[in-house]
Parts: C-alpha cells; structure tokens; sequence
C-alpha cells in the first residue's frame, strides 16, 4: 500500500496536503517521517484534508507539525488546503467554509493555473499578556496574542537569525503551552518586516497565525491601521492584511501554489 499526497506551499511555507477519512488516520511519528527533508518528502507540516464536522462545511483540516505535535491552526496550511479543496471542482473562483482546531474558517480561493489567491479568516485576536526573555543581554518584553495559538511578538528589536533559533525555542519553553515567537520591524507606513520561530517547527520562511497576530498587534498599538490594508513581508513573501477594529477579527490575503504530487509506502 502507498499514501498519496500533493505537495503544496504558501510563501516558502510547504505541506504534505493529504486527503484522510478522518482526523486520525495519521500519526505523530507519520508526519516526522513524511517532513523529514533527507529522508522523507519534507515539509513543515503535513495537512490532513478531512471530511467535515460543522453543518455547511466544505472540509476539515488537521495539522501535524514537522515535530510530530499538533496546532491549533496554520493560516498558510489553510490556504494550501483551500486551493486543495478548490482544485477539485474545476472552478475559477470557489468559496469555502474549513473546519480547523481553531473553529471554521472561511476561504475564499480564486485560482491562476497551479496557484490561487486565498483570502481566509483568521479569526479573532487576543491579547493574553507579556512574557520576558533575554537577548544580548538585554531583558525584552514579548507581546502574548493569541490566534487561536499563542504568539510573542516584540517590536523593532534587532534579531539575527542564529539569535532567533536560540531564543526562539528557549522563549517557548518558558510557556506551558508554548509559543511561536515574531521580530517584528516597521519599515514603511503599514508595512512591516518580520523573522518568525514557530513552535513544532522551527525558523520558518512564512506563518500566516504569526502574521495575523502581528497585524492585531500593530493595530492595537497604533502601529498600523484598524480596517485597511497592513503589508507583512515574511522571508519567504508578503502578506496582505486587515484588522477589524470591533472584535479584532482578522483576514488574510495570500498565495499558495499546487508543487508536484506523489505517493510514498505506507509503514
């Protein structure tokens, strides 16, 4: 027997998208296998495409980080698994309603050949807080918000990589729940740089839950506007996004790409 999956990515952030019968058809150590980039597919994540659980959903989708552990949400798995949905009914522009762990998201998929441009909800933002860590020396305070997972995010703090990848997981661990952690550097009006450390995962070129907290944040402290456009550009691309001021609610505008498909044996 063989698994079949596509190979999907949404600004350099890349998934196994598979199509499972329910949310348990693969594992922890499944997916470790799957992500492993020398001796797997690779990826970040791997996607499971589930039947839904909400009345008048179109799918559900399950993640399992590279490490096995399981999110509450992925804004870029969510767009990958909209264009996975989408592609299916042959249909330029689809709407879609996606059960996550986080709560249903809606998506709305408008394809360009293999790649689409996905608008998805991300749900509300909350603010749970502050954390402190050290860098250089130097004590930091973290913004905590919350997207259905946790995020600390700091502004205008200068942070190398190598610096992010110690930080980043020592940060987490102070945390009983952990945390994805975002540097964050304004470098226009509404338009903001960030470096990213996703909890399960690691350095990443893109994270969508990580933008929309950022965007929240922005707005919150008078960074950026309420109800217009804030630009994010992550290393692997920008993201385009919007807060709305009554309820923190937030939306994204992204892309994500259809790569190859292919089938691995199963253990």
């Amino acid at each position: 027997m063989s698994l079949r999956f596509g190979k999907y990515e949404g600004i350099g952030n890349d998934f196994l998208v598979v199509d499972a019968p329910n949310e348990s058809a693969l594992g922890p150590e499944d997916a470790q296998r799957l992500c492993d980039r020398h001796y797997g597919v690779g990826g970040d994540g791997v996607l499971l495409s589930a039947p839904p659980v909400t009345p008048g959903a179109h799918g559900r989708m399950v993640v399992l980080n590279s490490d096995g552990s399981r999110p509450e949400g992925c804004g870029n798995g969510l767009r990958c698994v909209a264009l996975s949905l989408a592609r299916k009914t042959g249909l330029p522009r689809t709407e879609l309603v996606i059960d996550t762990d986080a709560g249903p998201r809606t998506a709305l998929v408008e394809m360009r050949g293999h790649t689409a441009d996905v608008t998805v909800s991300m749900g509300k933002a909350s603010r749970e807080g502050e954390v402190k860590a050290t860098l250089r020396g130097e004590e930091l305070t973290f913004q905590r918000i919350s997207m259905g997972n946790p995020h600390a995010i700091v502004f205008d703090v200068p942070c190398s990589e190598a610096e992010l990848d110690e930080l980043g997981p020592r940060l987490s661990k102070s945390l009983a729940q952990g945390t994805n952690v975002e540097f964050v550097r304004a470098t226009g009006p509404a338009t903001f740089d960030v470096l990213v450390w996703e909890r399960g995962v690691g350095r990443t070129l893109a994270c969508g839950t990580g933008a929309a907290a950022v965007a929240a944040l922005a707005a919150i402290t008078d960074r950026a506007p309420y109800d217009a456009p804030i630009t994010l550009r992550l290393p692997g691309g920008p993201l385009s996004l919007t807060v709305r001021r009554e309820d923190l609610a937030v939306t994204l505008r992204g892309p994500a790409r259809f790569v190859f498909s292919g089938e691995v044996p199963e253990p």
